[in-house]
């Protein structure tokens, strides 16, 4: 028996999220699917994190048992030829016995992405938010640096686990925009709570609209208020990438 680590990418569009569910489509439920044609019989894969409904993924991380006796190229190609089109396998190898792909993770990075025009555009509302009015891209990327470091972002999300705390360390915040009119947010944090992107999002969008101030977002922070309630869509969500230390 040995241990496999998957990077899996999927179109979050048809998914209720990545975790299993009872009468629900989920990313886990279905690569478990396809485990179980090749004669899987574990209880369940460990994810490295959740992700909600409708939020996609190119670096979600899950790890798995299994007795295989061929190569595990051999089984990322059996495994990709039984998911549906809506979920991949991108890499497959064998993994140390201990690896936990949520309690060995070092980070995790996220994508958001946005843009702004005043009429519906349905190929681009598919992965993006389309905001309007248009966002102060100057104050995007001027205020970007409010979240980043050790904070309580209690007012931003809520804890993933009872009791757990709301304590997390961003080390990377930032908003590029893009040729084609395109805007995004990448950041990496040890962890995040549950909903903090998109709540991140929504707020730094409701500043660059004119809605919010950057001195009410750090007031917050310091009295551990809520902000502007809302979330920002979670069609234009990515995870992107968990990396991890000595079991990499």
């Amino acid at each position: 028996m040995a241990r496999y680590q998957v990077i899996l990418a999927y179109d979050g569009s048809g998914f209720t999220g990545s975790q299993i569910q009872a009468n629900s489509r989920t990313v886990q439920g279905e690569f478990q699917k396809a485990l179980r044609k090749y004669g899987w019989s574990g209880k369940s894969v460990i994810m490295a994190g959740r992700t909600d409904t409708g939020v996609h993924a190119t670096g979600q991380v899950a790890a798995f048992d299994f007795e295989w006796t061929h190569s595990a190229d051999k089984l990322l190609r059996a495994l990709n030829s039984s998911l549906p089109p809506d979920l991949v396998i991108s890499a497959l190898f064998p993994a140390a016995a201990d690896f936990h792909p949520r309690f060995d993770a070092a980070s995790r990075k996220y994508c958001y992405r946005l843009f702004c025009e005043p009429i519906r555009n349905p190929l681009r509302e598919k992965f993006l938010w389309r905001v309007w009015p248009a966002v102060d891209g100057n104050a995007l990327m001027q205020n970007v640096g409010i979240f980043i470091g050790k904070h309580d972002f209690s007012a931003l999300g809520s804890p993933t686990t009872l009791k757990g705390t709301t304590v997390r360390t961003v080390t990377k915040a930032e908003w590029k925009k893009m040729p084609d009119g395109e805007w995004q947010f990448e950041v990496t944090a040890d962890a995040f709570l549950y909903r903090m992107v998109r709540r991140l999002v929504f707020v730094q969008v409701s500043l660059a609209q004119g809605r919010c101030s950057a001195e009410k977002i750090q007031h917050a922070f310091s009295k551990h208020v809520n902000l502007l309630a809302g979330l920002a869509p979670a069609h234009g969500l990515t995870l992107v990438e968990v990396t991890y230390g000595s079991h990499d």
